[in-house]
């Protein structure tokens, strides 16, 4: 497959033990690329439970006809929603045959699949055959078995398929690397297997193949009672930004106007309105004892098809960026979100431009707020993101410190169409000078809406004066910020001039080194401390050295006294009498 895009290699196993038959079935489907992209690979197992032949029906016609019902879905809906349109089908036809076919009494079976797409991997469960994740020596199950709890009854399922006129499926998501295993497993493997041993096989690394049959293998070993069957995949590549999901995720939700503060929205109580913008509009809200913000878009001002691809894209990259300097969103639910909105963990502090307003920080503290805004962006850009909005408003700075860069509505994403022309983003004083001459944005503008952005940090001012909307500025020289902030180190005024150097070519190669400039700087050039006068610095040792120097100072006086008192005589006029030695 090519670059950019997912590329897996599969191994299966399967030993029918000392079972008269195997009652296991599993299937992988790859696709075509189309496919891969739309609704990505899927694998799936299942666990026959029945007499006779009944058991091997029911697994085998589970994965089949999961596999087939998925395909068939329209990928708009995603990945939970399509996979139980697949299966629910099913589990409705076995379920009637078990209570009515006699050669298929007490059919049903265990069954647990993943789709992979993007980045992602989607786990979807009922039973007790399982699915596991591998990264780096750690072995994490992502499934939990519907078995009943009592010790002697642990083989006794209370779902599956077939067991219930409607299935419920668990799903779980879980980020996907280069590198990365997954396993499939049933119960014939993991019933002798433990953990350590599957991490411990997992982690011999050889092929898919190879390390499937050797699973398998260890729990005929480890004298299973059981058919034992393993499935395991192998993540190659995967996609630089799983861009097929952005649409498919919520294009089923209608773009309403935005609400009012106390108005209960999908069980999310507005509190008080947190603030007000040309395009959104953003709510304190409580969802039972949690804090959240939730963001309605403004369709009166913003187009839908702007206010979707603005609120699908941040929706999206809050989830996937991994960085404690990116702000996170919250994954809703498809059942329970009824409108276009996004849901963002409430972040305690305020933004970097309300922060500015009340004083500008020193040398040091504004060191490390740019460090850490800096490296929010780099971790955009290694996904190939640009953010096209950098700014102090658009960075939360906590009290302790962190800070958070936020307000992904605008950001490009690779092969993924942009706004309308009317709609492009960028605040002007933050544009970059190619951005006037037609660049939609890209690595090299948000290095420089960050470096204007380091600027304002430190000096309240635009290097290039403040730019007003819907003018086209001449970009002259800029001024350096030591000009206006005169303890500005040299190191640091020259940094910044080049982060917003009026050509592309001029700037740093990109912001990580950007921001290896900014930590090397900060650690080699310490801004020198205001000299202060022991008193103030230390107020008890400088009375103590007071004290002392008056001590020496009345010794070597009586010491000088003692040596010269017999060689002066006292003069006439001043008789030593007793009553005048009193006086």
């Amino acid at each position: 497959m090519g670059e950019g895009r997912l590329e897996i290699a599969v191994g299966f196993a399967t030993a029918q033990g000392p079972r008269p038959d195997n009652q296991d079935f599993g299937g992988v489907h790859l696709g075509t690329e189309a496919e891969r992209a739309l609704q990505g690979v899927v694998a799936a197992l299942a666990d026959g439970v029945g007499g006779a032949k009944a058991g091997r029906v029911a697994a085998e016609l589970a994965v089949r006809s999961f596999i087939e019902g998925y395909r068939a879905q329209n990928p708009v809906i995603g990945i939970p929603a399509g996979a139980l349109r697949a299966i629910r089908g099913y589990n409705r036809w076995l379920h009637e045959r078990g209570r009515i076919d006699p050669d298929m009494t007490g059919a049903a079976t265990t069954f647990t699949a993943l789709v992979l797409r993007g980045r992602e991997a989607t786990s979807l469960h009922v039973g007790d055959s399982r699915a596991w994740h591998y990264r780096a020596g750690v072995l994490t199950r992502l499934t939990h078995d519907h078995v009943l709890p009592q010790p002697d009854l642990k083989h006794v399922l209370f779902r599956a398929v077939g067991i219930e006129p409607d299935i419920r499926l668990d799903v779980r998501r879980t980020a996907i690397e280069p590198h990365d295993r997954l396993l499939l497993t049933s119960d014939g493997v993991h019933g002798v297997l433990g953990d350590r041993a599957l991490a411990r096989l997992l982690g011999a690394h050889q092929n898919a193949d190879a390390d499937a049959a050797a699973i398998v293998a260890a729990a005929g070993a480890a004298h299973t009672r059981d058919n034992a069957t393993a499935v395991v995949i192998d993540i190659i590549a995967v996609t630089a930004i799983d861009h097929d999901a952005i649409g498919a995720e919520a294009e089923r939700l209608p773009v309403l106007p935005p609400p009012n503060a106390g108005e209960t929205i999908d069980g999310f109580r507005l509190e008080r309105l947190l603030s007000e913008g040309r395009y959104t509009r953003l709510f304190i809200a409580r969802d039972g004892a949690e804090q959240v913000v939730t963001k309605f878009p403004k369709p009166a001002l913003l187009s839908e098809s702007g206010a979707r691809s603005a609120f699908l894209r941040e929706s999206f990259l809050g989830r996937r960026v991994d960085s404690p300097f990116v702000g996170r969103t919250i994954a809703m639910p498809p059942e329970r979100q009824s409108r276009l909105y996004i849901v963002t963990p409430y972040y305690e502090g305020e933004t970097l431009e309300q922060r500015l307003l009340r004083s500008r920080p020193t040398i040091a503290t504004g060191t490390a707020l740019a460090i850490k805004l800096a490296r929010g962006v780099a971790a955009l850009h290694r996904l190939g993101v640009a953010h096209r909005d950098i700014k102090p408003e658009n960075a939360i700075v906590g009290p302790d410190g962190s800070v958070r860069l936020i307000d992904l509505g605008v950001a490009r994403l690779p092969r993924i169409s942009d706004f309308a022309e009317a709609e492009l983003p960028g605040t002007p004083s933050y544009m970059a000078p190619e951005m006037f001459a037609g660049n939609p944005g890209d690595a090299g503008t948000d290095q420089y809406a960050l470096g204007v952005t380091i600027y304002r940090l430190f000096t309240g001012r635009y290097p290039y004066g403040e730019v007003e909307a819907f003018s086209r500025p001449k970009f002259g020289e800029p001024v350096p910020p030591s000009r206006y902030r005169d303890d500005l180190p040299a190191w640091l005024d020259a940094l910044i001039l080049k982060a917003v150097a009026r050509d592309p070519r001029d700037r740093f190669s990109d912001v990580e080194e950007l921001i290896y400039r900014l930590e090397q700087g900060s650690t080699r050039a310490v801004p020198p401390k205001a000299w202060q006068p022991l008193i103030e610095r230390d107020p008890v040792r400088f009375w103590q050295a007071v004290a002392a120097l008056l001590a020496v100072a009345l010794l070597l006086a009586l010491l000088h006294g003692a040596r010269g008192g017999d060689d002066i005589e006292p003069p006439a006029t001043a008789p030593a009498t007793a009553q005048g030695a009193r006086r």
